[in-house]
């Protein structure tokens, strides 16, 4: 199991778990109301964030893989350089 999967697996756990223990609490009606808001802006905002690192390091990955691609391009380039000089020395 990926670590996204579990992570995820783990907040809604405990939302779950939050919501049901809000619930069922002896409180007004009002207060259950406001507890749950409160619960429910707190998880959206900590998927936001994971989603935010997710996609960044998703990014920072594009990059790396592009740089190696440059690399290697640049690699090929000399090297096809150097095959065409030396076949130019045959002549």
């Amino acid at each position: 199991m990926s670590n996204g999967k579990l992570l995820s697996g783990l907040l809604i756990g405990a939302a779950i778990g939050s919501a049901l223990g809000i619930l069922f609490a002896p409180e007004k009606g009002s207060e259950t109301r406001k507890k749950i808001s409160k619960k429910s802006s707190d998880l959206a905002d900590s998927l936001k964030k994971k989603f935010n690192d997710l996609v960044d390091g998703i990014a920072e990955k594009i990059d790396e893989v592009k740089d190696e691609a440059d690399e290697l391009v640049e690699k090929g380039k000399e090297k096809a350089y150097n095959v065409k000089s030396e076949l130019k020395s045959f002549s």
